[in-house]
């Protein structure tokens, strides 16, 4: 008999058992089993049918001020239970303290964001469109659009590396907008955001059915989806090709986010000198983006893009600061980078190495470095490893494969136009740093990239101490991005809310429009 405990889904108002196989989540360094889940014999038909019933008609009785009250109750839920997330992160994630922190306390930071922004929206029921526009000459007949909470639910199949702020930085709006949300972690890293689901819904602060989650397989769950659902995936590019081309999506026009693959860059100006800050604080940057959570953020930098007569300086110094991260076991002292989640991502992080060395030279080879009690031969324990290219424009794998670990690509470039060009090979980012002194080149940098990158994060020496870092995503800012990084869009402010909503034209008479935008039933915004 199996002893390792099985983690139970939250559907249909209750909590159930998976039967049959489950599958069994290990600690990633020591390799010990932890828990299992499974979600094989689920009514999802009942499950999906109950949050939209139950669970959006309640959330859609309460006005936005009310919903955000929800989300504050939440967060007191969540930090009263943080040292218990910390201990899961630990065991499944492989993270130390401070890259736990990200995923933990950033998820309940953005919580408490959208709760302050809700308030802010009072008793509203549907937001305001922009201003009324006349329809013809005579003003008594107008127009004003609208946007109405959508009827459906909300289905996240999230990736394995944020367990925590995957889940609530879409939840938040979402249950803010007034929609159920049935979650699907990523199976390796499940534990986490299934306590924390239990932990909310055992307090019983928010409504039944507006809040599910399902461990294990995803078969079947957009099977379940109907016209007014909508689904946000973050993951593969070639799943999100699954999700893109199943009916419910491709024939019955279930709204679809998708965040995928993103080889994100970090571009120093060409004016920047060895040593010089602006040098200084790309090799901060990338040393951090290489090492925090192993590596594994969708933010990462991948490609970093220097003057070619810095190329050597910059392989050296960040080398040298590569060269001081201990690698190891989380739990013990002094280890500042811990594991990957799974040794099946170690073998895939150590496999897009080998293929990226078909075009690019070993600069710091992460696999000489010896581990904190960790055994290399069964922990995902593995060290950063730095490439290089210094005509990357001749490649193409560099440009096309994003290795998700600890794994990034030194270039060179002779001139701003190679560098704009070998940064747009990526074919869409969700982010891309820049590094200079000089506020023009910053202006221009920008201006050039943002068609294809979903932020353009500068670092200049006047803001060094205050900057967010190039991977940290901020809920008041946008997070997603273009082309190959899936083509979503998430967080914003109160644009995240446009996801969930409706947007609708009413033209009718003035007066009628009157009562449409009373105050207690409307508020202004566009998100």
């Amino acid at each position: 008999m199996n002893t390792t405990p099985l983690l139970p889904n939250f559907l249909a108002g209750r909590w159930q058992d998976g039967h049959g196989h489950a599958a069994t989540l290990h600690d990633p360094v020591l390799g010990t089993p932890l828990v299992r889940v499974s979600s094989a014999g689920l009514d999802l038909a009942e499950g999906f049918a109950f949050a939209r019933e139950r669970g959006g008609a309640a959330l859609r009785a309460l006005s936005y001020g009310q919903r955000a009250a929800l989300l504050g109750a939440v967060v007191k839920v969540l930090q009263a239970n943080r040292d218990a997330y910390y201990d899961i992160a630990t065991r499944n994630c492989g993270t130390v303290k401070n890259d736990s922190a990200v995923d933990i306390d950033g998820g309940i930071f953005t919580l408490g964001y959208y709760a302050k922004q809700g308030e802010s929206l009072g008793d509203a029921r549907y937001l305001l469109d922009g201003e009324r526009i006349r329809m013809g000459k005579d003003p008594l007949f107008q127009t004003q659009h609208i946007l109405s909470p959508t009827r459906g639910v909300a289905l996240f199949i999230n990736a394995f590396n944020f367990p925590s702020w995957g889940l609530w930085e879409k939840a938040a709006p979402a249950l803010l907008s007034g929609v159920p949300v049935i979650i699907k972690p990523a199976t390796a890293t499940a534990w986490l955001t299934q306590r924390m689901v239990k932990d909310v819904i055992d307090a019983g602060v928010l409504p039944v059915g507006a809040l599910s989650v399902v461990c294990g397989s995803s078969a079947g769950l957009m099977d379940q989806l109907q016209p007014f659902d909508v689904v946000s995936f973050t993951g593969s590019a070639q799943t999100a090709g699954l999700i893109r081309s199943h009916p419910a999506v491709a024939e019955d026009s279930v709204r679809c986010n998708i965040e995928a693959d993103s080889l994100n860059s970090a571009l120093l100006d060409p004016a920047a000198t060895e040593g010089s800050e602006a040098f200084t604080l790309l090799v901060k940057e990338v040393v951090r983006e290489m090492t925090v959570k192993s590596g594994q953020k969708c933010t990462a930098i991948r490609r970093i893009i220097v003057p070619l007569e810095l190329f050597d300086a910059a392989a050296q110094a960040i080398s040298a600061q590569l060269a001081q991260v201990t690698v190891g076991n989380p739990r013990s002292e002094g280890v500042r980078m811990g594991a990957l989640v799974s040794m099946e991502q170690k073998h895939s992080v150590q496999h897009g190495i080998a293929e990226l060395l078909h075009e690019a030279e070993l600069l710091f080879d992460g696999s000489e470095v010896a581990l904190v009690d960790a055994d290399p031969a069964t922990s995902a324990c593995m060290a950063p490893t730095l490439l290089g290219h210094r005509d990357p424009g001749q490649a193409t794998v560099l440009h096309e494969v994003e290795v998700f670990g600890p794994v990034a690509t030194l270039m060179a470039y002779e001139d701003e136009d190679e560098a704009f060009e070998l940064i747009r090979r990526g074919q869409g980012s969700l982010v891309v740093s820049l590094y200079s002194e000089d506020p023009a080149f910053i202006a221009r940098a920008a201006s050039e990239l943002a068609d294809c990158h979903g932020r353009v994060h500068a670092i200049s020496p006047d803001v060094a101490t205050s900057q967010t870092g190039h991977g940290n995503v901020m809920p008041m800012s946008l997070h997603g991005g273009p082309g190959r990084a899936g083509g979503g869009e998430e967080l914003g402010g109160l644009r995240a809310l446009g996801f969930y909503h409706r947007r609708s034209a009413v033209q009718a008479s003035s007066a009628a429009l009157d009562m449409l935008s009373s105050p207690s039933a409307a508020f202004g915004v566009t998100p």
